[in-house]
């Protein structure tokens, strides 16, 4: 008989693990071992090497991106929402004084 289409996912040919089934088990295992502040730890980091390779204009493009998939998920846009323009140039400006703030703790140490 043949196997079910989750045991063909999760199994190759020779029965051992697929990458996909290595990466579940490996990611549970993490969070088990591992609680919020790792994660927070991790996510500071990440952000912090983000910031230090790009610009003002990358944030306001993310942020525009955001600005218009929120914009997709409500019909109502008389709630006080602001401009898709708005909220992305809002984004690269509170980005860019946070750098500067964190520019600014680097040369006090």
């Amino acid at each position: 008989m043949a196997k079910n289409n989750k045991d063909e996912r999760n199994q190759n040919n020779e029965g051992s693990m697929t990458v996909e089934e290595a990466g579940r088990k490996g990611g549970e295992a993490t969070a088990a071992n591992h609680g919020r502040e790792f994660y927070e730890e991790i996510g500071r980091k990440g952000g912090e090497a983000t910031a230090e390779n790009h610009d003002k204009e990358f944030y306001q493009k993310i942020g525009k991106k955001g600005g218009e998939a929120r914009a997709r998920q409500s019909d109502d846009n008389d709630d006080g929402k602001i401009s898709l323009e708005e909220a992305g140039r809002k984004g690269g400006e509170a980005r860019a004084r946070q750098r500067d703030d964190n520019d600014k703790d680097d040369k006090d140490d």
